[in-house]
């Protein structure tokens, strides 16, 4: 299904267009959206090599853009060369609510259009930038305010708050654990197929029986059922658990 087709739906379901963005504005969005998932819960900067290779595009674009949102009056992020980048208060109100509009609509698609979960993460890349404030806030009252998207991710609420969850990384996980699949990355849709065809999906337990040394799998039971399961290193770096 196109983007055009997709508008016409929204425009069904809730009665107006989407809105166009000028495409400098939409690429601050994901400049801003990028930073905010590299940068860890200590508050770390988002290397400007990880923003690159998150974005697709060169270094030098990356410092150009760097320079420009920490310019300015109301600066958007605080950077240093060679330091990385860090959002500022404006510069996260703003991400927080680019997030909030691309999990509500991963979960318009799943739930409302019968996308499968592998399918919407580039779906909405395309149409976040797209929605309205008003629109936003249609489809949110349509799926009943949901805390988290298909994938188990928090979504952002209307204040700019998030869901509070303590998780952790599956390969942190002490053997002999068991844990709950708070979320799966979205990035990688081969990934979600295979994680969904062996059951490992969110709000599923896990019993973790042990991490494999020298780059081997983490091996996990799923509670109920007998079959092992062997997660190489970058499947277990793609789920976040709770403990139960």
């Amino acid at each position: 299904m196109d983007r055009q087709t997709i508008c016409l739906i929204f425009k069904g379901r809730f009665g107006h267009n989407l809105v166009v963005p000028n495409s400098g504005s939409e690429s601050i969005d994901d400049y801003l959206k990028a930073i905010f998932e590299l940068t860890g819960p200590a508050g770390e900067a988002a290397a400007s090599k990880a923003i690159a290779e998150r974005l697709g595009v060169s270094a030098p674009s990356v410092t150009g853009m760097l320079r420009k949102l920490s310019a300015g009056r109301r600066p958007c992020i605080e950077y240093r060369k060679h330091h990385g980048a860090r959002l500022t208060g404006e510069g996260r109100k703003r991400a927080l609510r680019i997030i909030r509009r691309h999990r509500l609509v991963e979960l318009f698609l799943c739930q409302v259009l019968g996308y499968s979960w592998d399918e919407v993460h580039q779906e909405a890349e395309r149409l976040e930038h797209f929605i309205s404030e008003k629109l936003e806030e249609r489809i949110a009252q349509k799926l009943g305010n949901p805390e988290f998207d298909p994938h188990g991710d928090s979504i952002p609420r209307k204040d700019g708050s998030l869901p509070e969850r303590k998780t952790m990384a599956l390969a942190a996980v002490p053997p002999g654990s068991s844990v709950i699949i708070s979320s799966v990355s979205d990035r990688d849709s081969e990934i979600l197929r295979y994680l969904e065809r062996i059951g490992t999906t969110p709000n599923r337990t896990l019993v973790v029986i042990d991490h494999a040394p020298f780059d081997g799998p983490t091996t996990v039971r799923l509670h109920d059922e007998a079959d092992i399961r062997a997660l190489s290193p970058k499947l277990a770096a793609a789920i976040f658990v709770r403990m139960t």
